[in-house]
């Protein structure tokens, strides 16, 4: 059941997304990690670079310093995985900024408050 909650939040977030941010519309992007799989189909995806704990959203745009935004979509009272902890990690040690994202009014602050941090990567419509 959460499961459907937290995609029906990220359709939102990324509705939103594109309708305010436009001209970066195709760089914010859905990894579609997660789901069970037939043993086969999951050996190939792993063979293909699928990796554990990749977050549910990467933004491709550096912004407030950092080279690109990852968030990971979650409904209360979920919590990270541990494969997901580790790869916050790295893609921190990379500069990356990775956000738990908990609701759409989260998403929309995060995702405001990142970019517009850096005025010469903001091109949000107003």
């Amino acid at each position: 059941m959460s499961r459907h909650l937290e995609s029906k939040m990220q359709i939102d977030c990324v509705t939103w997304f594109r309708y305010q941010y436009r001209a970066y519309q195709k760089l914010l992007f859905s990894v579609p990690n997660g789901g069970r799989r037939f043993a086969r189909e999951a050996q190939i995806l792993k063979a293909e670079g699928v990796v554990a704990g990749v977050s549910d959203l990467i933004l491709l745009v550096p912004a407030s310093g950092y080279n690109g935004l990852c968030l990971e979509m979650k409904i209360k009272p979920n919590k990270q995985s541990e494969y997901q902890k580790e790869w916050q990690l790295l893609v921190q040690n990379q500069n990356y900024k990775y956000e738990v994202i908990y609701s759409l009014e989260q998403f929309r602050e995060t995702i405001n408050k990142y970019l517009d941090d850096k005025e010469t990567f903001n091109t949000k419509e107003k």
